[in-house]
């Protein structure tokens, strides 16, 4: 079995899961209210905007806020960023801890299908979900570009940050779901390794410190530079290599559990 063969064996499973489809049709709904509620500020805001040279517009007030709203400093919660972190474990928790739990991991490892190539699989079968879901929430401010100013540079910068952070998630999520013997415990465990990626730095910017290694480790402050417009490969290279050391991880895991079978 190759490694395509496992994705599309993953994203069949996906689509018959009723979890994954309620997630999707959930946060949808919630990204619509919250565009609607940003488009209704910014129009309502144009006379105060257009009185002000250089200052924000569409993409500053509705786009890029639809991605994030704590990096973004937006007063709606639950944007897409905030809401992967608890999407992301929810989809992942049963790519290899469920296979476990149901007693088909064997399966698997009957077909002669390496580690790497099982994990690569059901990782490019989450990815596939996760960007679908990107895309669709992109698709909202995309709707009225035709009747507004867009900038399109900084939406693609964000729109990149946005895949990379939901890259690097779905890794995590996926090496936790190797590690866990149950899907609850794998969540868990997901939802807890993102929020402390979230807030690692919490503690050092309350203190005043911008550039220690705290800052470093922590997603927002990669992410966080993407969102503003500004593409840097060292802030790609983060994403790459939390993903990379996950998946690692995961296969690493994987190949004990064959040897042990």
């Amino acid at each position: 079995m190759s490694t395509l063969a496992v994705a599309r064996l993953e994203l069949r499973r996906l689509s018959v899961r009723p979890l994954a489809w309620v997630l999707g049709a959930l946060t949808l709904a919630e990204l619509a209210w919250r565009f609607t509620l940003l488009l209704g500020g910014f129009l309502a805001g144009q006379v105060k905007l257009a009185a002000m040279p250089g200052g924000p517009g569409y993409t500053d007030l509705v786009a890029v806020p639809l991605l994030s709203s704590m990096l973004t400093g937006g007063f709606l919660p639950f944007g897409l960023a905030e809401l992967a972190l608890v999407i992301v474990p929810l989809l992942t928790m049963s790519t290899l801890a469920g296979e476990r739990g149901n007693g088909t991991l064997p399966l698997l490892f009957a077909t002669g299908t390496p580690a790497w190539q099982i994990v690569l699989g059901k990782y490019l079968a989450v990815l596939g979900w996760l960007l679908l879901w990107l895309l669709l929430t992109l698709a909202m401010p995309l709707s009225v570009a035709h009747g507004t100013h867009l900038d399109w540079g900084k939406l693609a910068a964000a729109t990149l940050g946005s895949a990379a952070m939901l890259a690097a998630l779905a890794a995590v999520g996926l090496a936790c779901s190797a590690y866990a013997s149950h899907p609850a415990i794998a969540a868990a465990a997901s939802l807890m390794l993102a929020l402390a990626l979230w807030i690692v730095n919490l503690g050092a910017q309350v203190a005043g410190i911008d550039n220690g290694v705290l800052n470093w480790l922590a997603l927002g402050t990669h992410l966080e530079t993407l969102l503003r417009g500004l593409v840097s490969s060292a802030d790609l290279l983060w994403f790459v290599l939390v993903a990379a050391v996950a998946l690692v991880l995961a296969a690493h895991r994987l190949a004990g559990d064959r040897e042990r079978n």
